[in-house]
This record gives C-alpha cells, structure tokens and sequence, in this order.
C-alpha cells in the first residue's frame, strides 16, 4: 500500500458533492467492513517504493461515538484535502503515508476498532468513507488504547525498521481512555499473546516506534482534572487540548512540521493565515503544537 500519489484535483472532483449529502450518502456502511475488522490482523504496512523512497506512516485514529462521529465525518467533507495541502503541497513531510482508524468502546460497541491501510493518494478517502459511525459507547472512557495496542504490535514501517524514525500516531476524541482486557483484545484482534497491557504500558510500547500524541476536543467535552491526569501520565505534553473541531487536520499539520524541522512557528503562523483560519484558532493552534512538537 501507499504507492500512488495524492491529486488535490482528484480530490475535489471525489467530494465536490459532499456538503450537500447527509451523513449517511457519505458513510455508507451500516456494519464493520470486513477489509477494516482487524481480527486476525497480522500486520499493516508501510514500504518505501520508488514512488515514496522515504515513507513516513501517520495514523490518525478517531473516536466515532455517538458524540464524536462528526469529527471523521468533517474529515471526508472537506477538511482531508487541507491536511494533505500542508503535507505534500508545502512540503510539511516526504512522502507521507496516512492510515485512518475508528475507535469505539470494547466493552459496549459491535466495532470497537476498524483499520484501513497506509495510503499515499486518494485511496485514504476510500478508507475514511469506509468507516462505520457506530455511534455507540456506554460509560465515559472509551478504548483509546486499541490504537497504541495496534501501533506497538501491527504495524510494520520501514521508516523505522530501515532508518530508526518514528512514524506519528494521533487518536482524537472527548474522553479519558480505558485499560484493556485479554477479553477484549481476543474480540478485537483475535488473540492476546502480550497479555492485558496498562494505559502506560501500551502506550510505551506504541512509543518505542511511534511518536504518540493525543488530541482533545474539547467543544464537545471540556477535560477534567481526571482526565488531563491521566491522559497526561500517558502521553505527557502530548495532550493536546483543542476547542475547534474543525481544526484538528490544521493541528495535526503543523505539529508534523514542528517535528519535522521543515516548519518553524512564523511560517506556520504565515500558512495557517493564507489558510484563512480565523485568528483565535490560529493562536490556539500555535499554543499547542509549540510545545508537543518537541522530538522525544
């Protein structure tokens, strides 16, 4: 996979119609995609190719509860095109590979986590409307630690198996994360061979090839004081707190290149206006990258 090359024009043409259609003209699904279920899942990869000689795997992991599907769905409306512009059209990261994942509840939901595959063009947009919006969860904490699980255990990356770099996860969502059970990683993965993990411990083990970040939405759920604590001793400075829903893409930009020493803060700040961003969010944007972008 990620071998194809991303079309801005290609792009638009696929979703010139989309702000007209309903959710469900966009999301197709009303069950798990077997090419998305990860039981069974051996590995995803992500390969260096003439086309990429120097792939850089990005998993961008939502939270499609019922009160955070409008964030994958803002995603396939409009906001892809604008991340892939900043990546690829002003040179953000090399050859850039993105893998777009669903989180649920492992406790409550059908579809707890679903998985697409590393894609350099518009095959990602084929991934991401693969999804399906369960629109599920029961209890607060959601099963975060599902993507971490599969970041440390079923992946394979030649950017850090040839070269020693990491690739960058995010997960966004509005609540804290839930340890996981060998129950519920034999419903989801078909097997539990490293036993139940702790939040840290997953996320540690996500992070010996992973740059780990977590953003919040914080429009639709304030974080409490629990939560940023525990959130915090997981992924420390990498909590990202974001009032915006809408620019969570131009979040996940910038920090990718902060990271990647292609950006400083003045030419993020020069882009996000040629964005035409609104000047709150820029500032917001700014604020919460300049720390988190840090290299560990």
């Amino acid at each position: 996979m990620g071998y194809t090359h991303w079309s801005d024009t290609a792009y638009a043409s696929v979703t010139s119609g989309r702000q007209d259609q309903a959710r469900d003209q966009i999301f197709r699904v009303s069950r798990i995609d077997p090419a998305m279920d990860p039981k069974g899942l051996q590995v995803r990869e992500s390969r260096d190719s003439d086309a990429h000689p120097n792939s850089n795997p990005i998993i961008v992991a939502f939270d499609v509860t019922g009160s955070m599907g409008h964030v994958p769905e803002r995603f396939a409306r409009e906001k892809l095109g604008g991340l892939m512009r900043m990546l690829v059209d002003r040179k953000y990261i090399a050859d850039p590979q993105i893998l777009f994942a669903a989180i649920g509840d492992a406790n409550y939901d059908t579809a707890p986590f679903q998985v697409g595959q590393f894609e350099s063009g518009l095959e990602m947009d084929m991934w991401l409307t693969r999804m399906w919006l369960e629109g599920g969860g029961g209890d607060a904490p959601e099963s975060y630690m599902l993507a971490h699980y599969f970041a440390a255990y079923h992946t394979s990356i030649d950017s850090f198996e040839k070269r020693g770099k990491k690739g960058t996860l995010f997960t966004i969502g509005d609540a804290a994360s839930k340890p996981l059970t060998e129950a519920q990683l034999i419903k989801v993965f078909g097997s539990a061979p490293h036993g139940a993990p702790s939040l840290r411990d997953v996320v540690d083990a996500a992070s010996k090839s992973w740059e780990v970040f977590h953003i919040q939405v914080a429009q639709v759920r304030k974080p409490t004081r629990e939560m940023t604590k525990g959130w915090k001793a997981c992924v420390g400075d990498r909590f990202l707190v974001l009032d915006n829903a809408d620019v969570v893409c131009d979040l996940i930009g910038v920090v990718i290149g902060l990271m990647e020493g292609t950006i400083d803060l003045a030419r993020a700040q020069d882009d996000l206006v040629q964005a035409k961003l609104p000047k709150e969010a820029i500032g917001s944007i700014l604020q919460t990258a300049k720390v988190a972008a840090k290299r560990r």
